[in-house]
């Protein structure tokens, strides 16, 4: 901020604003100490950069309480912890997202989705928050989520003003620094940042909105080599041809310019559906289970964050439960007994739409179908190590078989 009577005056004012914002929420303190403050006049209020600064306009900082300004500070704080600049810039190439107004899209639902549990508690909810209820949307869901859930329209007409800066959205703004600017943070001092909010919230999970709780423990797994390699093999398999395609009349194929009087339908892609096969027998660790849930967390991600089109299917020696996926920490995984994943492959194809992928998350110890299955088919392989666990109790000598060729394997973990 400008030196000088004014700006050490709206200095202090921000700072104690920082102060009583680490107060009410103690676990956002290491981060909210992290931003370096940049004073600007092109900025509406405060924004943030994907370098971890802050920029304030003074008058922005002149006219609003101590009070409203320490719920800024948390919500602008929250967009760079959420990593909503590269969630943002990752949503637009996905689902080709272009131009300012998808951005501003890209804010608002980004904004829904801190605000609907941010303040309260000791922190005043600013004027013109916005929070789902405005749009008619539900609490509690991502910034993915929402941004399938509204278009800009009359409801938005009010918020074209919303501009929390590139640290939200992604889109470089005239007032950034940019990478090479003074105070901006680096990728790993972030990650460390990071690292020590989640340790934070998981020290006292009780005082915790469960939004945070969510990202904490989100935080604590971030993803491994194995888990973009299952990434990249579910949008491969996904990708495959005659996978997620069907004909339709409402565009005629090009072709049927050369048969007069014949109208030929024309191929149209359809996102790809994913049935989850999750082996619950009793050779499978809780720990394994818990991975298989962060799994499914992370083919969800493959898919572009298409909840609707993955069901997941617990299996021992019968397919237990099959339905589509609300939030992976809601699954009922249900067995405990020998394993037969064969049931689990005939339950899923018995789908009705049939999916286009099948991903078995298993240890392997299982018979598998004789015949290739009629999609394609992604199996999770938990890693074990034989001199910590022996496959086989009463026969230190065996090893399962190897999946078949047909499917491609990944090694989890």
């Amino acid at each position: 901020m400008t030196p000088g009577a004014a700006g050490a005056s709206a200095l202090d004012k921000l700072f104690a604003a920082r102060l009583h914002a680490a107060r009410a929420r103690p676990y956002l303190a290491t981060a909210l100490f992290a931003l370096h403050t940049v004073e600007s006049r092109l900025v509406p209020t405060m924004a943030v950069d994907r370098h971890w600064r802050c920029y304030v306009s003074p008058a922005f900082v002149a006219r609003t309480s101590v009070e409203e300004l320490a719920g800024v500070w948390v919500h602008e704080v929250s967009h760079l912890l959420r990593d909503h600049h590269g969630r943002g810039d990752r949503v637009a190439l996905e689902r080709g997202l272009t131009g300012p107004g998808e951005r501003l899209r890209m804010n608002i639902a980004a904004d829904c989705e801190i605000n609907d549990d941010v303040f309260g508690d000791g922190l005043i909810r600013p004027e013109g928050a916005v929070e789902p209820g405005l749009l008619g949307l539900p609490e509690g869901e991502l910034m993915e989520d929402y941004l399938r859930q509204f278009r800009l329209g009359p409801y938005t007409q009010g918020l074209v003003w919303l501009d929390c800066g590139s640290g939200a959205d992604g889109l470089e703004r005239e007032w950034d620094l940019g990478p090479d600017g003074a105070n901006g943070l680096s990728e790993q001092e972030q990650d460390a940042v990071r690292f020590r909010v989640a340790q934070g919230i998981t020290a006292r999970p009780g005082d915790v909105p469960k939004g945070w709780r969510r990202w904490a423990e989100e935080a604590f797994h971030p993803p491994q080599p194995w888990r973009e390699l299952l990434g990249a093999a579910v949008r491969s398999a996904a990708s495959g041809p005659g996978v997620g395609e069907d004909y339709t009349y409402g565009r005629p194929s090009r072709r049927s310019a050369g048969l007069p009087g014949v109208i030929l339908p024309s191929l149209r892609r359809r996102p790809p559906r994913v049935s989850v096969v999750i082996d619950t027998s009793g050779s499978v660790s809780d720990a394994e289970l818990g991975s298989a849930l962060l799994e499914v967390t992370a083919i969800v991600r493959a898919v572009g964050g298409r909840r609707d089109l993955v069901s997941v299917l617990s299996c021992d020696a019968a397919a237990r439960v099959v339905g589509p996926l609300c939030r992976a920490e809601g699954i009922a995984l249900v067995g405990g007994g020998g394993t037969d994943l064969r049931t689990g492959f005939t339950k899923a194809l018995r789908a009705r739409p049939r999916p286009d992928v099948v991903v078995i998350l298993t240890d392997g110890q299982t018979p598998w179908p004789a015949a290739r299955p009629p999609c394609r088919t992604v199996v999770g392989l938990f890693a074990r190590e034989r001199a910590v666990r022996s496959w086989d109790e009463d026969d230190p000598e065996y090893v399962p078989a190897a999946p078949p060729d047909w499917a491609q394997v990944v090694v989890i973990g």
